[in-house]
C-alpha cells in the first residue's frame, strides 16, 4: 500500500537524520548535465575524465556485489553502476538500504561501456541529495487518468516526455514571436492587470479589491485600452505578452485563466495586420505554408451554414440557436449577438486557416466601421482547424463615435448582457486628444500552441490549467 511506503520512507529518512546524513543537503556538486556527458562520452571515457553528475534515480537493478541505477535529468539518462570492489561493502550496503527510485543522487565517477553496450558511470562516490517519500506513479499505481495528469502536472512532466516537449515547444513559439515581432521593430511593453475599469473585449470580468484604498478592483479582461493609450502617447508599434482573466466556462477551448499576445500599430489597417498575422504563422511553422489561405465574410458564412442574415427575425435566429443546442441565450439578446454564438458552434467546420472578415457593428464596439457598409466593421478573426486563433480590426479612434457605442453596450448590460462592453470614460478623454489611424491584433498564445502542437484541448499546453475542486 502507498501509506506503508511512505511510512518506510518516514523511517529511512528519521535514521538517516541519526546517523549523521542530511536527506535534503543544501549543496550539490554538479559538474556537467547528462546531456553533456553523452555528448563528450566518446573522448571522457577515453581518458578516463572523472566526472560528476546530479539527477532523480529511474530505475534500481541488481543487488549485492553490483547495483545498476538510472538517473535522469532535465537533458538526458545515463546508468550508472556501483560495486563493491570500487566501493566498500559498506557503502554498497548503504546505497541499497537508504536510496529509492524518485530520491535525487550526486554520482562521481569515470565513463565505460559495460559488456551490453551501455554508456554508464563507474561510481566511486555518491551523496544523497533529496529523499522522496511518495513513489513514481511509473513504479507504483501509474498516472493515466486525464483529469489526474492536469491535476498533478509534476508528475505528468515526469513521466511522459511528449508533455515536456509540447511544453518546451510551447516556450520557444513564446520566444520566437517576440524574435519576430522585435525584428519588425515592435516595442514589448507592459499594462495593468488590476484594472478599476475593465474593458477591451466583450467578456464577464474576476472582482478583487484593493484593502488599502477600499476600491473595487477586476482583473484584465485585456491588455487594449491601456495599449491604446500609449499609441495616443506616442509610441507608434507596441505589443504585450501576458495573463488576461475571463469569468467563463470551462471547455476546450477556454480556461479562465490564459495567454495573450496583443499590438498595436500606428497608420496600419485590418489589411496590413491579416498579412503580419499570415506571415508570422508561416515563420513559426511550415506546416500551413502549402494550404489555402482562405477569406470569407462573416454574414454570407452564417447564411450558408443556416439560411440565415441580419434581415431574418430575431426569432429565426433564436430558433436556430436552439435546434443547434446552443444554450444560457438571453432572449433579449441582439440578432447579432445570438449569430456570433452561432458561429462559435459552427465556425469547427472550418479546417485550413480562413480569415473570417466584417464581423457585425454590435459585437465589434471598438472596431472602425467598414466605408461601404455602417453595420458592419473592419475586423478580422483568423479560424485555424476550428479554434479562434486571433482577433483583429482597425481601430475606432473617433471618440464620439467610441462614446456612443459605450452607451449601446450600457442598453445591452440593462438587458441583461453581462458581457457588454463598460463605458470607460478615462478613455474616451484619452481620445479626444487624438488617437493616429491604427490598427489591432489579439492572437491566443495557447490556442496557437494547441493547434501547432495538434493538442486537443487548452489543458495540454497550459502548464497549471484550471479544474474543478474534487
Amino acid at each position: 500500500m502507498l501509506e506503508d511506503i511512505i511510512k518506510e520512507r518516514l523511517k529511512k529518512i528519521k535514521e538517516l537524520r541519526q546517523i549523521g546524513v542530511d536527506p535534503y543537503p543544501e549543496k550539490a556538486n554538479r559538474q556537467f548535465t547528462i546531456g553533456e556527458v553523452l555528448n563528450n562520452f566518446s573522448s571522457w571515457s577515453k581518458t578516463k575524465k572523472k566526472i560528476s553528475l546530479v539527477g532523480r534515480i529511474w530505475s534500481i537493478r541488481g543487488h549485492g556485489g553490483v547495483m545498476f541505477c538510472d538517473v535522469k535529468d532535465e537533458t538526458g539518462k545515463l546508468q550508472l553502476v556501483l560495486k563493491t570492489d570500487i566501493l566498500t561493502g559498506e557503502k554498497m550496503k548503504f546505497f541499497e538500504k537508504y536510496f529509492d527510485l524518485g530520491d535525487f543522487i550526486e554520482a562521481q565517477g569515470t565513463l565505460f561501456i559495460t559488456q551490453k553496450g551501455e554508456k554508464s558511470l563507474l561510481v566511486n562516490k555518491f551523496t544523497l541529495l533529496t529523499k522522496s517519500l511518495r513513489p513514481l506513479p511509473k513504479a507504483w499505481f501509474g498516472l493515466e487518468d486525464a483529469e489526474e495528469r492536469f491535476r498533478r502536472r509534476y508528475l505528468d512532466l515526469l513521466e511522459n516526455e511528449e508533455v515536456k516537449k509540447r511544453f518546451t515547444l510551447r516556450s520557444k513559439i513564446i520566444t520566437e514571436i517576440r524574435n519576430f515581432l522585435n525584428k519588425d521593430g515592435y516595442l514589448e511593453v507592459e499594462t495593468p492587470i488590476l484594472q478599476t475599469i475593465y474593458g477591451g473585449a466583450n467578456a464577464k470580468p474576476f472582482l478583487t479589491k484593493l484593502e488599502a484604498l477600499n476600491l473595487k478592483l477586476y482583473l484584465r479582461i485585456a491588455p487594449e485600452l491601456y495599449l491604446k493609450r500609449l499609441l495616443i502617447g506616442g509610441f507608434e508599434n507596441i505589443y504585450e505578452i501576458g495573463k488576461n482573466f475571463r469569468n467563463e466556462g470551462l471547455d476546450r477551448e477556454h480556461n479562465p485563466e490564459f495567454t495573450m499576445m496583443e499590438l498595436y500599430s500606428a497608420y496600419k489597417t485590418r489589411e496590413d495586420l491579416m498579412k503580419l498575422t499570415k506571415d508570422l504563422i508561416n515563420h513559426l511553422t511550415k506546416t500551413f505554408i502549402h494550404l489555402p489561405w482562405q477569406i470569407i465574410d462573416f454574414e454570407e458564412f452564417l447564411k450558408k451554414k443556416t439560411g440565415l442574415d441580419f434581415e431574418s427575425f430575431l426569432e429565426q435566429w433564436l430558433s436556430k440557436a436552439k435546434t443547434l443546442g446552443i444554450g444560457g441565450i438571453n432572449p433579449q439578446a441582439s440578432k447579432e449577438k445570438i449569430a456570433d454564438d452561432i458561429f462559435k458552434k459552427l465556425r469547427t467546420e472550418i479546417k485550413n486557416p480562413t480569415f473570417v472578415i466584417n464581423q457585425p457593428l454590435a459585437i465589434s464596439p471598438l472596431a472602425k466601421k467598414r466605408i461601404d457598409n455602417s453595420q458592419q466593421t473592419s475586423r478580422f478573426q483568423l479560424i485555424i482547424n476550428g479554434w479562434e486563433i486571433a482577433n483583429g480590426f482597425s481601430e475606432l479612434n473617433d471618440p464620439l463615435d467610441q462614446k456612443e457605442r459605450f452607451q449601446e453596450q450600457a442598453k445591452l448590460r440593462e438587458k441583461g448582457d453581462l458581457e457588454a462592453h463598460p463605458q470607460d470614460t478615462d478613455f474616451i478623454e484619452a481620445l479626444e486628444y487624438g488617437m493616429p489611424p491604427a490598427a489591432g491584433l489579439g492572437i491566443g498564445i495557447d490556442r496557437l500552441v494547441a493547434v501547432l502542437t495538434n493538442a486537443p484541448s487548452l489543458k495540454e499546453v497550459i502548464f497549471f490549467p484550471f479544474m474543478k475542486l474534487r
